[in-house]
């Protein structure tokens, strides 16, 4: 039931509608780089190697939209959205943004922290479809679909602890040239100006992310879409569009290793994070359609297959043929999802 502020946004012309999801999605992203930025500041004040910031502190931040969005979608009993939204960001971070980074540019590769990281994020992805099947009743999988139980998404917000934990506690190996060196400088902003930004960051994610489920589902019933097709596709894109910003420019600026780092990383918590926690606060938890399985998990493995791939064979660099190899596989899921799925 779409909430009390919004009784008549059922009458909303579908431009209208598209113009706000638009809109709440740059508030998103906007609150999501206030988070990053004073999540950097506050842990340089106080002295955290920038390597780990890199690789938990910013992932986290960029994937708070999702995080939100997703939690607040299971909240308001519209599971399809919460895990729709969590598997698309990972094909949209693995597929759009990791192959536009590519494409840009040839991305350096550090082996002992993509290796590292990189099979936490093949293994999670696995883990995600593996919990989703209905092993009790195999052959409704592609036709009744399936479901990521509560316990599991308490199982994965404990394995997100052990993931920070291993983050931290492992050596960083090399030089200290991760997100730090590119981030704002400290200054002399006080602990508490920069606790009070975060908390602006925050408030301006959540309060945007209860606004957008609504209009997301009326556009959905509107446009005669089903509403895990909306959030694996436009809504997981609006909500990468951090992570995006971060490549864009991190490869403009010739530093292409952060573009890699944050989509690891990401892709990490979109598992245990996003779905986990959105998964913990459903009762029955997080519906996985039939789409999932004939669309949407395979998309998703695929692109981490061909990363996996990617890393083992590209030498020093990802190279640009497997950037164009990340987007088509991308745009071919998103295609299919919406002209064959979404009606």
């Amino acid at each position: 039931m779409i909430a009390p502020y919004f009784g008549g946004i059922q009458e909303w012309p579908i431009f209208v509608l598209l113009t706000a999801i638009v809109l709440l999605i740059m508030v998103l992203g906007k609150g999501a780089d206030i988070l990053v930025e004073e999540a950097i500041r506050f842990a340089a004040h106080w002295n955290i190697p920038t390597i780990v910031v890199g690789a938990t502190i910013v992932s986290l931040g960029t994937t708070l939209p999702e995080a939100a969005v997703s939690v607040m979608a299971a909240m308001k009993g519209q599971p399809d959205i919460a895990l729709g939204n969590a598997v698309g960001s990972v094909i949209c971070d693995t597929g759009l943004i990791l192959g536009v980074a590519t494409l840009l540019s040839p991305l350096p590769l550090k082996r002992h922290i993509v290796n590292r990281q990189g099979w936490l994020q093949f293994a999670a992805g696995c883990l995600l479809i593996i919990s989703c099947i209905p092993f009790l009743s195999l052959q409704d999988t592609f036709t009744k679909g399936g479901m990521l139980p509560r316990f599991m998404g308490v199982f994965f917000l404990l394995l997100l602890l052990l993931y920070l934990w291993f983050s931290f506690r492992l050596p960083p190996h090399g030089s200290p040239t991760g997100v730090a060196a590119h981030m704002p400088s400290s200054g002399q902003l006080s602990s508490l100006s920069c606790f009070l930004r975060l908390m602006l960051g925050i408030g301006l994610v959540v309060t945007a992310s209860h606004f957008l489920i609504p209009i997301v589902r009326v556009t959905a019933i509107r446009l005669n879409i089903a509403q895990g097709i909306v959030s694996a596709t436009l809504v997981a894109f609006g909500t990468s569009l951090p992570e995006l910003v971060t490549a864009v420019t991190a490869v403009r600026k010739g530093h292409g290793e952060l573009a890699v780092g944050n989509v690891i990383g990401a892709d990490i918590l979109n598992v245990l994070f996003v779905a986990g926690a959105s998964a913990s606060v459903s009762a029955s938890g997080l519906l996985a359609p039939p789409l999932f399985f004939t669309v949407l998990f395979p998309a998703m493995f695929i692109l981490l297959v061909v990363f996996r791939l990617a890393v083992q064979y590209s030498g020093a660099q990802l190279k640009r043929s497997y950037g164009v190899v990340l987007v088509g596989t991308y745009l071919v899921t998103t295609y299919v999802s919406y002209t064959q799925l979404g009606t």
